[in-house]
């Protein structure tokens, strides 16, 4: 038998076992047991959206903002509960001391009339009417005597206004406004006085410049202050009237350049700053024009402010400065070390008592303030009327 017959041999039984195998019944499938119920049960989600976590954070955000802001509006309402409920109280104390001080002023008032009653009577004099009182009345006037009841504060400022001292030593808010209303029937008194003897001729009437006074203002053409103190009488006066005039044009010029500028500048920390500095300035002034008007200001202190005015009227500034240096704090160096020794001084010692070299500004406030004054309206005038020479500007 060949290779041939061979292979066609094992091809036949390899044919014959495979359709043996393709005509054997197949098992039958198992039939699934039929279910009653059709509504498939929901799972639950693997997964959340951002967006619903971002909600729900808004949401717990806001709640939490909501219970904040009322915590804070109820802290804020018992605050505001307690201030009122003190500032009560508060009022209900003034009330009552302003009511136990009337009545005690009033009981100590009905105490001192018997006790006068009861002298006079033991004296043999006549009663006293209540129109002889007029003294003591204006002694002891204050709120509840005629005169219009201020507030402390009222009182402060209108003495501060006027030049005098705000508080004294030991003084009360009830003896403190009897000094002022002092202070103003006295300044009364002299102006109807002045107009009276105005209206005589004996003297002029008040000014109506920034700082009213009784001399006479002479023109700008008559301003030119010599450069020493006049002997004369005469002179002096009317050197007194120059000083006066030319204060009172600088705290002119200076009160018409602070109101041409613009609103803004005017509201501003600055502009503020400014206006108080020439309204300060204007005030501390007032007492140097009484020296003016009394003619008793200091041979010293009137040799040096009419060397700073002369100075300033030539522009030259930086050499009226110096004046104003020597005049409020002197020349003379304070004395370090040894001054005194047995009942002999020393030069040191000496140089403090020489009138050119003494410091004004240490005499008493009023001269401090009127000092310091005369150096701002200085400055004011460098600005006004400018050097031509750029090294009489100061610094």
């Amino acid at each position: 038998m060949d290779f041939a017959a061979l292979m066609s041999k094992e091809i036949s039984k390899a044919k014959a076992s495979a359709s043996a195998t393709a005509q054997k019944p197949s098992p039958s499938p198992t039939p699934a047991p039929t279910t009653t119920t059709t509504t498939p049960t929901t799972e639950p989600k693997k997964y959340t959206r951002r967006a619903d976590l971002e909600a729900a954070r808004l949401a717990a955000y806001n709640e939490e903002q909501a219970r904040l802001a009322a915590a804070r509006a109820a802290r804020h309402a018992q605050k505001r509960k307690a201030e009122d409920e003190e500032a009560a109280r508060r009022r209900d104390r003034e009330d009552k001391k302003r009511r136990l001080a009337e009545e005690s002023r009033r009981r100590r008032a009905a105490e001192e009339a018997l006790r006068e009653r009861e002298r006079r009577r033991r004296l043999g004099l006549p009663e006293r009417t209540p129109a002889g009182d007029g003294e003591a009345a204006a002694a002891g006037a204050g709120p509840g005597d005629g005169h219009e009841e201020l507030a402390a504060e009222e009182v402060k400022q209108r003495l501060r206004a006027l030049g005098e001292p705000v508080t004294l030593f030991g003084e009360g808010e009830p003896a403190r406004a009897r000094r002022y209303w002092r202070v103003v029937r006295k300044d009364d008194s002299d102006r109807e006085k002045g107009a009276a003897a105005a209206a005589a001729g004996q003297r002029p009437q008040w000014t109506d410049g920034p700082i009213p006074t009784t001399l006479e203002l002479v023109p700008e053409v008559e301003m030119k202050i010599p450069a020493t103190v006049p002997k004369e009488a005469a002179a002096k006066k009317f050197l007194f009237r120059q000083l006066a005039s030319y204060f009172t044009m600088v705290l002119r010029e200076w009160e018409d350049a602070l109101a041409k500028r613009d609103v803004s500048v005017k509201q501003s920390l600055q502009g503020r700053q400014a206006l108080n500095a020439m309204v300060q300035s204007r005030e501390n002034m007032k007492p140097l024009f009484r020296k003016f008007e009394k003619g008793d200001l200091d041979a010293g202190v009137l040799e040096h402010v009419v060397e700073i005015v002369h100075k300033a009227q030539l522009r030259r500034y930086v050499d009226a400065n110096d004046a104003y240096l020597r005049l409020s704090i002197g020349k003379a160096a304070w004395p370090i070390g040894v001054t005194m020794v047995g009942i002999h001084e020393r030069s040191a010692r000496e140089k403090l008592h020489q009138s050119d070299q003494q410091a004004h500004i240490l005499s008493d406030e009023s001269t401090r303030k009127y000092l310091q004054s005369i150096k701002r309206c200085l400055s004011f005038a460098q600005t006004r009327w400018p050097p031509d020479d750029q090294l009489q500007i100061m610094g």
